[in-house]
């Protein structure tokens, strides 16, 4: 059993620890938090499983450290503090960790990330012998791993289109939907998420390991963003209320480039209610999937729904990025340390788990 410590006990952090809980081969030792008022509660409460771990929750990090965990899930969130998270992760590896982690947005593409991630990064595995694999929450694997697999299938390809088509109103985050996402603000409000360079930044990534897959040479990485008013007042169960003529829907594209062309593009499409923008795309349920496209011959379109705590789309979809992270735990354990990407870690069945 490989000994495993959760960071975080948020949206990302309780579908983590259900993961670990969940794996044959890893050993949930530790789970370490930031709020006061969850330190000595039962890991199981604080994930929502029926069952009493014995590990209760900790803001002693340096003795988790300390105790030489093989590896660490950091599921704490890097919106606003990407230098702390940055930080911490290093601090983790350099302690041997095989950290796995959606965090930091440009470590989704190792080899394109800025020299001074890298530099500090590589020190830190040459010094503790820890590894680090980055993929996002969004899902990742829906923007790398699965489009890749779907391409092996095809005959021609003429555009790969990764879809995350999502109702914000059922996203337990409303600080991240109002201010990240500019849900309910004024028209002339410039949302972080949708920024100029940040959608490159954060997805830019995913969209180079796509083409490298396939072995094409980019052009360029190209940036749309269109956004919607709400036409009238609406409310939600989680949130309270969105005034009409304040932003409820904003949809953006990272488009790789080749031959002039946008051939690989990563698409959201998010609103904060299903009556904003119809005439966008929609999910099958209403409220949230992902989905692959690839246009060529034949044309294949793949549609993923997952849900989690409760029937939540969003924490379905939490869970399915976290369990490509946890999954991945045994593999590079057994690798060489590193730096490691999608392209590099292997998505394999999940035995053992099968009635479970």
């Amino acid at each position: 059993m490989i000994p495993t410590v959760v960071w975080g006990s948020g949206n990302v952090g309780r579908a983590a620890i259900r993961a670990v809980h969940a794996h044959p081969g890893l050993d949930l030792t530790a789970v370490v938090v930031r709020d006061p008022a969850k330190v000595g509660r039962d890991a199981g409460e604080l994930a929502d499983l029926d069952v009493v771990t014995g590990v209760t929750a900790t803001d002693d990090l340096d003795g988790v450290l300390a105790a030489r965990p093989r590896a660490l899930v950091y599921a704490v969130t890097g919106d606003g503090r990407d230098a702390e998270a940055f930080a911490d992760i290093v601090r983790a590896v350099t302690a041997g960790c095989v950290v796995v982690t959606p965090s930091v947005y440009p470590l989704y593409d190792p080899r394109n990330a800025p020299a001074e991630m890298m530099e500090p990064l590589q020190a830190a595995v040459a010094e503790g012998g820890g590894s680090l694999f980055v993929s996002g929450v969004d899902p990742g694997w829906g923007n790398d791993i699965l489009p890749i697999l779907l391409s092996g299938v095809a005959t021609t390809i003429d555009e790969v289109r990764c879809q995350e088509i999502f109702d914000y109103s059922t996203y337990d985050a409303e600080d991240s939907v109002r201010y990240l996402v500019g849900m309910g603000q004024p028209m002339d409000y410039e949302p972080l998420m949708t920024a100029p360079t940040v959608p490159t930044m954060v997805w830019g990534g995913q969209v180079r390991m796509i083409a490298r897959a396939l072995g094409v040479e980019l052009d360029e990485i190209r940036e749309t963003v269109d956004r919607q008013a709400l036409e009238a007042t609406v409310g939600t169960k989680e949130m309270g209320t969105f005034e009409a003529g304040t932003q409820g829907g904003v949809r953006f594209e990272v488009q790789g480039i080749v031959g002039g062309e946008p051939r690989i593009v990563i698409e959201h499409v998010t609103r904060i209610h299903p009556s904003a923008a119809p005439d966008w795309p929609q999910a099958p349920n209403g409220v949230g999937a992902h989905r692959v496209v690839l246009e060529g011959r034949p044309r294949i379109e793949v549609t993923l729904e997952a849900t989690d705590e409760g029937g939540n789309p969003a924490a379905g979809g939490n869970a399915t990025a976290v369990g490509r992270l946890v999954n991945a735990i045994d593999w590079l354990v057994a690798a060489e340390p590193g730096i490691y990407d999608a392209l590099d870690v292997p998505l394999r069945p999940a035995t053992g788990r099968l009635g479970a």
